[in-house]
C-alpha cells in the first residue's frame, strides 16, 4: 500500500506563527487569546517585587509620604513654591500620586526586550503581553497610592482646608487611561530602541527626573510665566495632572482643549509605540 503525501491543505495546525508583515496589524485579537498568561504575569510583577521584603506593599505608602514632606520643606518652605492655598502636603500628593503611576509604567516597560530576552529566546507568546502586564501591575500599586491620597484628603477636608471638588471629578477614569496609555507609548518606542542603542536605558531615569519637573507636579500652572505657559501645555502630562488637581481640590487650570490635546497626544504615540514594537520583535534577539 502506497501512502500518499501529505499535502499543505491537509495539514490543521492549532496555531502558525508567521513573520509580522503588515504593520498595522496590532496582534489585539491574539494579546485578548492569551488573556490567562497576561493575568499571571501582573500577579508576577506585583509578588515578586516585594516577595522579600519587611514592609511590603506598604512601601507604597511610605514612599510617596517621604517625597511629599521632602517637597514641602524644599519646595513649600524653602524656596517658597506657591501652591494655590492648598495646603502643600495634598497638592504635593496629588501630582505625586499620578506622576508615580505614570513614571512606573514607563520604566517598566522601557526594560521589555533587554529584561525578558531569556524568556523570548525560549517560547512564543505575543509579546506585547508583557509590557501590558506591567501597566496593570502598577495600576494596583496606583489604587494603593491614590486611597493613601483619598486619606489625606480626607483629613484636611475635616480641618477645613480650601478644597472645592467638582463635576470634573468624573473625568478621573479618562485620566487613569491617559497616564496609561502615554507611559506605555512612550515605554515602547524606547524599550524597541534600547535594543541597539543600551546608552538611552541609562538616560531615561535622569529624562522621567527632568520632565517630572516640566510637569506641574511641584507648582501650579497658574505660576509659570505666560511667555512660558504655551510649552509648558505642550508637556501631554501637564493638563492631565492640572485637570485632576481642578477636579479633585478646586484650584488649578482646566481647559478642554488642552486635554484633547493630551488624549490625541497619546493616541499616536501608543499607535506609533504598539507599530514600532511589533516590528522589533521579528529581529530583536538578533541584536540584544
Amino acid at each position: 500500500m502506497i501512502q500518499q503525501p501529505i499535502t499543505p491543505e491537509d495539514e490543521h495546525w492549532d496555531t502558525v506563527i508567521t513573520p509580522h508583515r503588515s504593520l498595522l496589524d496590532l496582534k489585539l485579537k491574539e494579546v485578548w487569546r492569551y488573556r490567562d498568561l497576561l493575568t499571571l504575569f501582573v500577579r508576577r510583577d506585583f509578588v515578586a517585587q516585594y516577595k522579600q521584603t519587611v514592609l511590603g506593599p506598604l512601601w507604597h505608602f511610605v514612599q510617596p509620604v517621604l517625597t511629599t514632606l521632602m517637597f514641602t520643606v524644599v519646595f513649600g518652605k524653602l524656596a517658597g513654591i506657591s501652591t494655590d492655598g492648598i495646603p502643600p502636603m495634598l497638592f504635593y500628593l496629588a501630582g505625586l500620586t499620578n506622576w508615580n503611576y505614570f513614571a512606573a509604567c514607563l520604566n517598566g516597560t522601557s526594560n521589555t526586550f533587554v529584561g525578558n530576552q531569556g524568556i523570548f529566546g525560549k517560547v512564543y507568546f505575543p509579546r506585547l503581553v508583557t509590557p501590558l502586564s506591567v501597566v496593570m501591575s502598577n495600576m494596583i500599586k496606583y489604587g494603593i497610592q491614590l486611597l493613601l491620597f483619598i486619606g489625606f484628603y480626607v483629613y484636611f477636608l475635616w480641618k477645613g482646608a480650601p478644597l472645592e471638588p467638582n463635576v470634573y471629578i468624573l473625568l478621573f477614569p479618562v485620566l487613569v487611561v491617559l497616564l496609561a496609555g502615554l507611559g506605555l507609548g512612550s515605554g515602547l518606542l524606547i524599550t524597541s530602541m534600547t535594543t541597539k542603542y543600551r546608552d538611552l536605558s541609562v538616560l531615561l531615569g535622569f529624562g522621567v527626573q527632568l520632565m517630572m519637573y516640566a510637569t506641574p507636579v511641584i507648582y501650579p500652572l497658574s505660576e509659570v510665566p505666560e511667555r512660558w505657559r504655551h510649552l509648558a501645555v505642550l508637556n501631554p502630562m501637564t493638563s492631565v495632572i492640572e485637570t485632576f488637581k481642578y477636579g479633585i481640590l478646586g484650584h488649578g487650570t482646566f481647559s478642554w482643549g488642552n486635554l484633547a490635546y493630551s488624549g490625541g497626544f497619546m493616541v499616536v504615540l501608543l499607535l506609533l509605540g504598539i507599530v514600532v514594537f511589533n516590528r522589533t520583535e521579528r529581529n530583536f534577539m538578533d541584536t540584544v
